[in-house]
């Protein structure tokens, strides 16, 4: 089952879900917030929840897209109460360009600090069923104000040394009334980063993540296919600039999805009841790696037929913004 939102003909808002390959109106819902709030302030699936409202009219998702009507596949009512964060180093063959851009200031028999963290995930980040596992690289994002609906530009600032893609799975997570995290399923995700400026020195990496991102454009609602194999591509002028598969899953990871959860759900911060979590989980896939310098207007494409619709989305750089302080006193 998948759930998409979008705004109908009218402007307003609407929810569809597409089982057995049809997509049609969940009935009397606006957003899948509240068709989540409403399945776990009871003990129905939102399976459940999706067949007590009913469905109706039949909807073109994919003319959706290309009409700029899609949403993200979940928001809060709040933006800041949606909270955007990942891990990195997590798939087999990902600590390969990250250590590539940290050789430089290390002896060349000296390991990274990225490829350490790599061989603790190796090493430690399948733990058996109930033992904790050693802890990724973790990063924050930012809340729902960096989201970029699907289709829609994803604004990279002025200062911005880079402007590149990132396709990745994401969770997607309400906590309850009682602060225990729910999973809703999980969807693509472009986790948009500056890679150059990371590059200048590792410590930067906070600097590099605080980026806008995009995800979904459907949330599939389930457990997480163990193989994944998808397709990350840039086009400029309408061309194909670059393109490469991504893989992700469980068989092309080296932590379970159960691991990442823990380590960051171990957090009270990040237990408030009502917050929506977006979790990005890493890629081992990046234009960046093979040289690609993105300009304006570009368009990321990530696809993979287990999600549904591709996600796709222009650059845009934003002009300068002067940082103004004025005091209080």
């Amino acid at each position: 089952m998948h759930l998409i939102q979008f705004t109908d003909e009218a402007g307003n808002r609407a929810v569809a879900v597409t089982q057995d390959g049809e997509t049609r109106v969940v009935t009397g819902v606006s957003s899948v917030y509240d068709l989540a709030q409403a399945a776990i302030s009871g003990t129905n699936t939102l399976a459940e929840i999706v067949a007590d409202r009913g469905l109706g009219a039949s909807v073109d998702k994919a003319a959706l897209l290309a009409e700029g009507r899609l949403l993200s596949p979940i928001d809060h009512p709040d933006p800041a109460h949606l909270h955007v964060t990942g891990t990195g180093l997590t798939h087999l063959g990902s600590a390969a360009t990250r250590d590539a851009m940290h050789k430089t200031d290390k002896p060349a028999t000296e390991l990274t600090d990225s490829m350490k963290m790599f061989r603790m995930g190796l090493e430690g980040g399948k733990p058996a069923a109930g033992e904790t596992g050693v802890q990724p690289e973790w990063f924050y994002k930012g809340n729902g104000h960096i989201v970029a609906r699907p289709g829609h530009p994803i604004p990279s600032p002025a200062f911005a040394l880079d402007a590149g893609e990132e396709p990745e799975i994401a969770g997607i997570y309400l906590i309850d009334a009682n602060g225990k995290p729910r999973r809703l399923g999980f969807a693509l995700a472009n986790e948009f980063s500056d890679h150059v400026t990371e590059r200048v020195n590792y410590l930067f990496l906070a600097h590099s993540k605080l980026r806008a991102c995009s995800f979904g454009p459907e949330l599939r609602v389930g457990d997480l296919p163990r193989h994944i194999e998808g397709m990350s591509r840039i086009r400029r002028g309408g061309e194909v600039l670059w393109e490469k598969p991504f893989l992700s899953g469980e068989d092309n990871m080296s932590h379970t999805i159960a691991n990442l959860e823990y380590h960051h759900f171990k957090y009270d911060l990040f237990c408030q009841p009502g917050d929506v979590h977006v979790h990005c989980f890493g890629t081992a896939t990046l234009s960046f790696a093979d040289g690609i310098s993105t300009k304006a207007d570009d368009v990321f494409e990530i696809e993979e037929t287990q999600f549904g619709l591709p996600l796709r989305n222009p650059v845009r750089i934003d002009a300068e913004k002067p940082v103004v302080i004025s005091g209080l006193y």
